[in-house]
């Protein structure tokens, strides 16, 4: 086991080294080999340092911070007028909490490349100066590079749409006439033909919003300029006053116990930019998957259109990869309608294409970026992603997933720092007796706990509370 004291040193030993001769950092293997000298010839370990040991025996283990006690009466009428009254400003309030949100959200994002950059020296100012323009420049190659073949391959598709309808036409008239051959009596040519006439209706419409989408998006970018510029603003001076602004969080919050696993601000930015930065990741990953595979579809002869608007098909599912559960079905709709019109052969193709791609998804993309998850309830994340859309829409559903992380690592801290009254007869404050939280161990993992713990340090379960009558 590492000792946590720093490696001593004899004065006879400081003296015989030369000038400028550093000690060995801790940790490496160096350290390894001394132990090994301490070994007796049996195995033992042997002490040749005795005024150490009884120096790493005395000192006094760290003294765990004492909870937080909530009062019952704090449990019964603040905490819910809390939550009623911040329900009742994300609606009263409108765009403004999207906003601080959302710049609150680039803020956290973008401040581990902040402190990156200054690594290589720059003063902060510049840092953020270098991180913007570089996230700018990034978002604006995304933009140059997609919207305009996405654009152009919809236009192409609009005016294809009628040579595929005409395609699945002659394929239904053969399938009937083979059908009427045989004597099975199955008249499927003019229910089909009237199906297809519907579908070619619906995705004529749908393609021509996504064309004029695409094409204003510009304007569009232009109409909702001051607010990307409040969020920008916002996001910089959040930047530059972080330091503060942590100060100021970790004096609302409970005390933690120092380090960095018990930094209430520090774990909120480690699962925000972690769950960002591996959500663009993973939508960039399989989005290129899926153009590349449908392209090679297209190029064996399996299916023609996958090659022609594979750009598009990739893009669409890539970005259907941001809604979790409901994303990865709605991403190969686009691919599959397009294959019915070739042949369900096709479509069964295209179909059996995105399967094995999830399937590389579940077991190994996700895996791999997504190593700490948000691990929490699927049925929480879908009333997460609603309650976001029906306050803000897309925009408050696309942030819903985030907002989520900062509220689970909210509750873990909490629960980790606060302990709510017992609504027991004997309970704290009742006057027939006292809360006490008794040293013992850890029913899960059986790590030692101490007075003060409402939830072990090392696995996170709850602790019992043992209620003892005064003597």
């Amino acid at each position: 086991m590492r000792s946590w004291l720093p490696t001593r040193r004899s004065s006879a030993q400081a003296d015989a080294e030369p000038d400028g001769a550093q000690a060995p950092e801790e940790g490496l293997d160096s350290s390894a080999d001394d132990r090994e000298d301490d070994r007796e010839p049996d195995g033992n370990t042997q002490i040749r340092h005795p005024e150490l040991t009884a120096e790493v025996v005395q000192r006094p283990p760290p003294v765990p911070l004492p909870s937080v006690i909530v009062p019952r009466w704090v449990q019964l009428v603040l905490l819910p007028l809390a939550l009623l009254g911040l329900w009742a400003l994300a609606r009263a309030s409108g765009p403004v909490v999207l906003i601080l949100i959302v710049a609150g959200l680039v803020a956290l994002v973008l401040n581990p490349l902040v402190k990156l950059v200054q690594r290589g020296g720059l003063p902060r100012g510049l840092a953020i100066f270098a991180v913007y323009f570089g996230f700018v420049a990034v978002l604006a190659g995304i933009g140059v590079l997609l919207v305009n073949p996405i654009s152009a391959q919809i236009t192409h598709f609009e005016r294809d749409v009628p040579n595929l309808v005409n395609h699945a036409n002659r394929d239904l008239a053969n399938l009937q006439t083979w059908l009427d051959k045989h004597g099975i009596k199955l008249h499927i040519q003019k229910q089909g033909q009237t199906a297809l006439q519907t579908l070619q209706k619906d995705v004529l419409k749908r393609s021509s919003d996504i064309v004029s989408f695409s094409q204003d998006l510009l304007s569009k970018i232009v109409t909702v300029g001051f607010d990307l510029i409040l969020i920008l603003v916002l996001s910089i001076y959040l930047l530059i006053y972080g330091k503060q602004i942590g100060e100021l969080v970790r004096r609302i919050m409970p005390d933690g116990d120092g380090t960095p696993e018990d930094d209430f601000p520090l774990l909120v930015q480690r699962a925000v930019s972690g769950y960002v930065r591996g959500q663009l990741l993973f939508s960039l990953v399989m989005g290129a998957s899926a153009a590349a595979a449908l392209a090679l579809l297209g190029l064996l002869g399996i299916f023609p259109s996958g090659e022609t608007y594979a750009v598009f098909f990739g893009a669409f599912y890539g970005l259907m990869e941001f809604i979790p559960y409901i994303g990865p079905i709605i991403g190969p709709l686009p691919a599959v309608v397009v294959a019915l019109f070739h042949s369900p052969i096709t479509a069964l193709w295209v179909i059996l294409l995105f399967v094995a791609l999830q399937q590389l998804e579940g077991h190994v993309v996700a895996p791999q970026v997504f190593r700490i998850s948000l691990r929490i309830n699927p049925i929480l994340i879908i009333l997460a992603l609603l309650v976001g859309y029906q306050l803000y829409g897309i925009g408050g559903a696309l942030i819903a997933l985030p907002t989520i992380a900062v509220i689970r690592q909210t509750v873990l801290y909490l629960r980790r720092h606060l302990v709510l009254e017992p609504w027991t007869k004997g309970s704290v404050g009742a006057g027939s007796g006292v809360m006490e939280i008794v040293p013992d161990r850890c029913p899960d993992c059986g790590t030692e706990t101490s007075r003060g713990d409402a939830f072990c340090r090392s696995c996170g379960a709850s602790l019992e509370l043992r209620v003892n009558a005064p003597h």
